[in-house]
């Protein structure tokens, strides 16, 4: 397998990542019922935003954080929610590459996972 290189990469991962938790049992329904997302509009803001976290294109200039709590507010999430979304992040990448890169977004992914459950949950 081949670490994550760019662009393309990026795409290939939040693809495979979507397609996975969109039929999760725990987290599915915040993709498929609960929210209306357009997802033409949507996957290519989360190309940027991964694309930015893990090579600091600068692309992305939204507030995951709000955005997530506003989403809290209508639809709580839980701690399971959180480590749902992880475990299913670091088996995308697992299943698709492998490398430096590979490591570096699956520590970011965690951070930010982390820090979104201690900011929404307390």
């Amino acid at each position: 397998m081949k670490d994550i290189e760019g662009l393309e990469d990026i795409i290939k991962l939040i693809n495979y990542f979507y397609e996975i938790a969109k039929q999760d049992e725990l987290i599915g329904p915040f993709f498929t019922e609960k929210f209306v997302i357009v997802w033409e509009l949507h996957l290519p803001v989360m190309y940027d935003f991964w694309e930015n976290v893990l090579f600091f294109t600068g692309k992305y200039s939204g507030n995951p954080m709000k955005l997530h709590q506003d989403i809290h507010q209508k639809f709580p999430f839980t701690e399971s929610d959180f480590d749902r979304w992880i475990l299913l992040f670091k088996r995308s990448v697992d299943t698709l590459f492998k490398g430096k890169q590979a490591d570096t977004i699956k520590q970011r992914a965690y951070n930010i996972a982390a820090v979104m459950k201690v900011k929404i949950l307390t």
